[in-house]
């Protein structure tokens, strides 16, 4: 699980800063921006293993239990009745305001890396999405910023106080958001 810890850890690391279609892109220390991370861990007991549907059903320890989609799943025959299945699973969104360089945009990279056949099951998906959009009007008496996306689309969002030199975001400067999704498994024997 350490090695799949480190794994997902990396993966994260280079979508968020060495994919190409993120790199170059630097927050501006004078406007808004933030990151929230949210980690999630759980692990089950597997109760059962359909090797036709390609499913697994996991007990989690309230007793409650999910049956998981395993179609992808590589090594399934390696899953037993009683074996530990442990995930972590991270979400981390990213937004900050930078001057205006290119088009509003919407971009997408994705990781995965699974155990070698085999061993017994893990793996790591990751994936990052970041969308730009253009600022086309800001009311700074009421918090409020509208914004246009990648497609065209106009949306007017309100800004809560908790976000700090809202004055410092001019009309033409962009919004980018970042999110990252990543899910780490792995299947131990008792």
């Amino acid at each position: 699980m350490k090695n799949m810890k480190n794994l997902l850890l990396l993966l994260v690391f280079s979508l968020v800063t060495v994919c190409p279609a993120f790199a170059g892109q630097k927050q501006n220390a004078s406007k808004p921006g933030g990151i929230i991370v949210d980690v999630t861990e759980v692990s089950g007991e597997v109760t059962d293993v359909d090797q036709e549907k390609k499913t697994v059903t996991v007990k989690g320890p309230e007793g409650n239990a999910v049956t998981l989609n395993a179609k992808n799943a590589q090594n399934l025959d390696k899953v037993k009745v009683g074996d530990m299945v442990n995930a972590k699973f991270i979400e981390s969104l990213a937004i900050f305001v930078r001057k205006a360089g290119s088009s509003p945009s919407a971009e997408q990279a994705q990781a995965v890396a699974l155990a070698p056949k085999g061993e017994m099951p893990a793996g790591v998906v990751a994936q990052t999405t970041q969308i730009t959009a253009n600022v086309e009007a800001i009311d700074y008496k009421n918090r409020t910023v509208t914004l246009k996306g990648p497609e065209g689309g106009v949306r007017t969002i309100k800004v809560g106080n908790n976000v700090k030199k809202l004055n410092e975001v001019k009309v033409g400067d962009q919004v980018v958001l970042r999110i990252t999704e990543a899910l780490a498994l792995d299947v131990t024997k008792p």
